[in-house]
């Protein structure tokens, strides 16, 4: 397997004489968000944090993500927070792309770099430093959790993609892949986040319409993505967000391997109403 590359992005702000035309489009069953959106004037800051940026690339909003919230950390060295998570009853996923920071969990510090991961439960007590010369950036993703009456909630765990064996794809020939960093059959978790694997010339051979909601941002490579009834080519440090049964496919480009980090919900009922009386 080639060296795996993770991108992020660095900020900056594009010259007065650059096109404004881009792939940038929001649609009621997708959005797609290049990687050139991610300058530094669309950064957030958040309480608690020192030293630290974001750019929120997904959140709760009517007709848009549904479910959870992803940003692109940005955190300097000696920044980083003692009280990271602000709400109650959210669990977290935090991906390392650059850099490497320290992750505390109840205590135990984990030293995390490119390809790191980190799954934190509800209301886990964490915090999170830059201990290094360089700065790290990470993507942080946010859930409320559903718990459910006789499941046991999940535990923490740190690990690193580089120690996990990518899971191949049936009838493929190795050409799909996904990096699972939770077992499906552990129905604690209501949400998965993956590392799928497309090498050159492979393809998702139909349009995927699935009740899931994803969140998808391309780590490496270029595809062309089939999304609804609209092709968009799509690289390295794009976004896209994907509204549930949103029909979806896609062509990996080359000349080498397409690989992005995967959000989607799962192993829950759908929620219902329940009418009055």
């Amino acid at each position: 397997m080639s060296k795996r590359t993770y991108y992020a992005p660095k900020g900056g702000l594009p010259p007065q004489t650059q096109l404004l035309t881009d792939r940038a489009v929001f649609t009621e069953a997708y959005a797609i968000i290049p990687k050139g959106t991610n300058s530094d004037i669309v950064t957030s800051f958040l309480p608690f944090w020192e030293g630290a940026r974001f750019w929120v690339i997904a959140r709760p909003l009517s007709g848009f993500a549904e479910t959870f919230s992803q940003y692109i950390a940005e955190v300097q060295p000696g920044g980083g927070s003692d009280r990271p998570e602000t709400d109650t009853g959210v669990e977290a996923v935090l991906f390392v792309v650059e850099g490497g920071m320290t992750v505390t969990i109840d205590g135990t510090p984990h030293d995390m770099a490119p390809g790191g991961y980190a799954y934190l439960p509800p209301d886990a007590n964490w915090t999170l430093r830059n201990n290094g010369t360089q700065a790290v950036r990470f993507h942080w993703i946010r859930k409320a959790y559903q718990a459910v009456d006789g499941l046991d909630r999940p535990v923490a765990f740190v690990t690193n993609e580089n120690d996990i064996a990518p899971t191949v794809m049936p009838d493929t020939d190795g050409a799909w892949a996904t990096t699972r960093f939770v077992e499906p059959s552990d129905l604690r978790h209501d949400m998965h986040v993956t590392i799928v694997t497309l090498m050159p010339g492979a393809v998702i051979p139909f349009a995927e319409t699935h009740v899931m909601e994803h969140g998808l941002y391309v780590l490496e490579g270029k595809a062309v993505y089939h999304l609804n009834q609209n092709w968009v080519e799509v690289e390295a440090g794009d976004y896209m967000w994907l509204r549930a049964f949103c029909p979806q496919a896609c062509y990996a480009g080359g000349p080498g391997p397409f690989r992005y980090l995967l959000y989607k919900d799962v192993n829950r009922h759908m929620p219902l109403s329940v009418p009055a009386g």
